[in-house]
């Protein structure tokens, strides 16, 4: 007896499962929001030095100028004319308001007395609240790999807790902490706080990313769970687009970061109707508890109740089997061929991540505004995410995670040789690539749970998590690199995503092949039968990952 039998009797995929789905739309649309949410709280606008400490050295000579002429003889300029974000000069250059003078080889300092911004497009960023500019450039990434850092050890800790202590009960632990870190970050007076702060926002966040995914599926039958998934993967995209209206209608980063947690508030509120897992009660000997969530299950999709010693028969049955299981991480290299399986999807795992959120952070240069972009890379997940799905079943599972991987470094290529002038195409090439990424990690989730074998699957998926969200948490840091060489985070992401793509090929296919259930399934490989269920429980890998 499976559980699956059980869900068959009451309806796997009913009104029941809908409810969960819509109770937990809220808070899976907050986790892009706070995911990518340093595109717009970290922004740094134009900015120049100063010139207080030169206006006072010659009050007079200053005083009947214009603040245009100010800036003439206080500020070296760029060669597109705008004034130098982080040099002034030592003295006034009142030669300079002869349109003849030579500006070469004036002495200059760095800002002496702060920065003044452009606030037409932010009234505050944390670029500006504690000048994260210049030396302190590179800060203003950084808090989002410490973000992601936190992201990265909470996949781990929740991951654990949610297994001991349930889903229900650590579904509530997570929105009330991703409350309170999410809005504490807002007060903070110090980056160090700040950084500190996102650090545990990330960690809590993580809890609603996992939990919420292993909910739906764990109520949904075999032959549901892909519509239960692309449903619920949805959820994110619109989140993600949601917050570029939030964000262009709100220019405060401390305002903007409160209005993208608020909705937690009422996700605690709907946290009292979501029903606990019955596999985990069943799994853990909580028949009790178990029946109650089927009953009620039963109930709403207009089934016939079960009966008791059904329940606590396979509650039997699934606490021996856990008792059974002593499969570790270790287990993933302990033999050849899964040493090696182990060590390719390490590298496409790492290549998915990475390309994903090296394109999604980086929003600017294509001659189009920051929130226009980010729509619209938003956007193209939905058509991205619907798409592969049909391939997936057409092509297979390999060709389709080397094909989407390849095209997206063509794309990130093609872009290096776009000239800046011809905007429109470097758009239209970055937006497309975007989708292909998507393609890619939609592709991942399913292709990973069909190569693990059963008995070390959620081992693996734990190895593929942490893989992928040190690739996220470097993401950041790859982009700083444009200050080294502007095309050089370019290159860089280019030659991830066609390495990963070329590794994949190295996998094997899983079309219309049985899922195998032990190590030597894949250490002695042999033909199996077509099995439906091999391109349906793809989703578990996002209850590590979300």
């Amino acid at each position: 007896m499976k559980f699956e039998t059980i869900l068959e009797e009451i309806d796997g995929f009913g009104r029941f499962q809908i409810a969960i789905l819509i109770l937990l739309c809220t808070s899976r649309m907050v986790l892009p929001c706070h995911f990518l949410l340093n595109n717009f709280i970290a922004a740094v606008p134009p900015h120049h030095c100063d010139i207080s400490t030169l206006e006072k050295s010659s009050e007079e000579l200053f005083r009947n100028l214009t603040q245009e002429q100010k800036l003439t003889v206080s500020l070296p300029v760029r060669e597109d004319g705008e004034p130098k974000s982080c040099e002034m000069f030592a003295e006034p250059q009142f030669q300079l308001l002869s349109n003849n003078s030579n500006r070469t080889d004036l002495p200059t300092v760095w800002c002496q007395s702060g920065w003044v911004y452009d606030n037409s497009t932010f009234i505050s960023t944390l670029a500006t609240e504690w000048n994260l500019v210049c030396d302190k450039k590179s800060l203003t990434k950084t808090t989002n790999t410490i973000f992601f850092v936190g992201v990265m050890i909470g996949a781990l800790a929740f991951g654990f807790f949610c297994d001991k202590y349930g889903r229900k009960t650590m579904l509530l632990v997570s929105y009330i902490l991703s409350i309170v870190f999410g809005f504490s970050s807002t007060f903070a007076n110090s980056y160090i706080l700040f950084a500190v702060l996102r650090f545990f926002t990330g960690f809590s966040l993580t809890g609603i990313s996992i939990i919420s995914i292993v909910l739906t599926i764990e109520w949904a039958d075999i032959s549901h769970r892909s519509t239960i998934g692309v449903i619920g993967s949805l959820a994110w995209s619109v989140g993600y687009m949601l917050l570029a209206g939030m964000a262009f209608l709100l220019t405060d980063w401390r305002t903007l970061t409160m209005t993208v947690t608020a909705p937690l508030g009422f996700a605690v509120l709907t946290w009292w109707w979501i029903p606990e897992s019955a596999r985990w009660l069943l799994a853990n000997g909580k028949v009790e508890r178990a029946q109650f969530y089927l009953d009620k299950c039963a109930n709403i999709n207009r089934r016939q109740k079960l009966s008791r010693e059904k329940l606590e028969t396979l509650s039997n049955i699934e606490v021996q089997e856990n008792q059974a299981k002593n499969y570790t991480y270790f287990h993933l290299v302990k033999t050849p061929r899964m040493r090696w399986l182990t060590f390719l999807l390490g590298i496409v795992w790492y290549g998915v991540a990475s390309t994903y959120y090296g394109i999604s952070l980086n929003i600017t240069g294509f001659g189009l505004n920051m929130y226009l972009t980010h729509f619209i890379y938003g956007a193209i997940e939905v058509p991205a995410k619907l798409t592969i799905y049909c391939f997936l079943n057409i092509i297979g599972r390999r060709k389709c995670q080397s094909g989407t991987l390849l095209l997206t470094g063509i794309c990130i290529g093609i872009n290096i040789f776009i000239p800046k002038d011809l905007w429109h195409v470097r758009a239209i090439v970055a937006t497309l690539g975007k989708g292909l990424s998507e393609a890619s990690f939609t592709t991942i989730f399913l292709y990973t749970t069909e190569l693990y074998p059963t008995v070390t699957r959620q081992n693996g998926l734990g190895y593929t998590s942490f893989v992928s969200r040190l690739g996220v948490s470097i993401a950041p840091l790859i982009l700083l690199l444009e200050d080294v060489w502007t095309l050089l985070p370019q290159i860089i992401l280019c030659s991830l995503a066609i390495i990963s793509g070329l590794v994949a090929l190295l996998l094997p296919e899983t079309l219309n092949v049985k899922l195998p259930e032990t190590i030597d399934d894949i250490e002695n490989p042999r033909k199996k039968d077509v099995s439906k269920e091999s391109s349906l429980i793809f989703l578990e890998v996002k209850s590590q990952l979300g």
